[in-house]
């Protein structure tokens, strides 16, 4: 045999024994779905960017061995028909094993239709409507509902001494679901409810809705309501001088809504399961990460978002390469204890409703402070 030919030989050789580590890798991607244009476009950032963080996370870590996991993102605008759009997109796309968001509970809950026909694991950081998980075994959450958030604020407010509240709520399936909980826990405590008053997304003009609620003179509001129409709320409401107190969802925690409402802000009690001062060291990591990388403190949509990307991706690493739309859901059923920094997670078995707890917090001199 010459020279030249064993050369040849061994070299097919390599070829041959080398082919085998690069068929192995395998490529995995996560559905994203979340708001990136239009109102809601803020909160589709901040997931986008907590998300990518915890990806990054995942691989320095050393990712799973056989498989590059990715993530695709579709803007779904915060409608209901996108979000059934992209949906189907993702359900087309045998690539995806699994989907995160979306955003609100209407937009995730149009998707979920066609999640649960098609047999796709769906994981919302932020869909709190308590019918969202009774779709279908598919759907997931990592936020605690309104059917715990609206008792535990309802519990919190008579513990204060306030026996009379109106309500102010969105008009949207997150909205209804926020104020009838609330409503229903508070009365069911020996409290009265002096009117339920709701207004249409985009509302910034509350002044007819703070005159009828003050001639009826509750000790407080309870507001169902995001940043963007809490702001004019709460200037509004100082501009017409109404004294009752004000209560509201964890939805308003939220540092634009100080930046926006200023010095209007103070005095606004809320619940949230998320706190960047929060010592602990997966807290501080990752916030001290997202203010190098964005400039800006994470707010808690931000955690919810770093959190269900870690429990997609450890759901994913627990079944390994070979992992499948049915394995992945599986594996996301037994979730058990997940340290996030919006607390340890844990999936009821029966339910899938997410195992945690909230904090109680205020607005003090233009800051969230933890009231102890």
């Amino acid at each position: 045999m010459t020279k030249s030919l064993m050369a040849a030989l061994m070299g097919a050789a390599l070829v041959t024994w080398a082919a085998p580590s690069i068929a192995q890798t395998k490529t995995i991607v996560i559905g994203y779905e979340l708001p990136l244009s239009g109102d809601s476009s803020h909160y589709g950032e901040v997931f986008r960017n907590a998300a990518d963080i915890k990806l990054q996370e995942f691989k320095d870590a050393g990712g799973m061995a056989g498989a590059n996991i990715v993530v695709r993102y579709e803007d779904s605008k915060n409608d209901a028909k996108e979000g059934r759009n992209i949906a189907q997109l993702f359900v087309d796309d045998k690539s995806i094993v699994g989907v995160l968001g979306d955003f609100n509970s209407t937009v995730s809950m149009a998707a979920a239709e066609i999640y649960a026909k098609a047999g796709m694991p769906q994981l919302s950081q932020t869909a709190s409507h308590p019918d969202f998980v009774k779709i279908s075994k598919w759907q997931f959450r990592n936020i605690t509902t309104q059917a715990y958030e609206g008792p535990f604020n309802a519990s919190w407010m008579r513990e204060k001494g306030v026996s009379k509240a109106s309500v102010v709520a969105i008009q949207n399936d997150w909205g209804l679901s926020c104020a009838s909980n609330f409503v229903d826990a508070f009365k069911a405590k020996g409290g009265t409810v002096t009117s339920t008053e709701y207004f249409n997304p985009g509302t910034r003009d509350f002044r007819s809705i703070l005159t009828k609620i003050n001639r009826a003179a509750p000790e407080a509001m309870y507001l169902c309501m995001f940043y963007e129409e809490g702001a004019s709320f709460l200037q509004q409401r100082q501009q017409l001088n109404v004294a009752a107190q004000l209560y509201g969802a964890s939805s308003l925690f939220e540092d634009q809504l100080i930046k926006l409402a200023g010095p209007a802000a103070n005095g606004l009690f809320l619940s949230s399961n998320f706190v960047p001062t929060n010592p602990d060291p997966n807290v501080q990591k990752f916030v001290t990460e997202y203010k190098t990388k964005y400039g800006a403190v994470p707010n808690q949509f931000a955690g919810q978002a770093y959190d269900a990307m870690g429990i997609m991706l450890a759901a994913i690493k627990k079944v390994g390469p070979n992992v499948t739309r049915d394995s992945l859901r599986d594996a996301l059923a037994e979730t058990k204890d997940y340290p996030g920094v919006t607390g340890a997670t844990t999936f009821d078995p029966e339910t899938r409703e997410p195992q945690k707890t909230v904090v109680r917090m205020t607005i003090s001199n233009g800051d969230f402070v933890v009231v102890k």
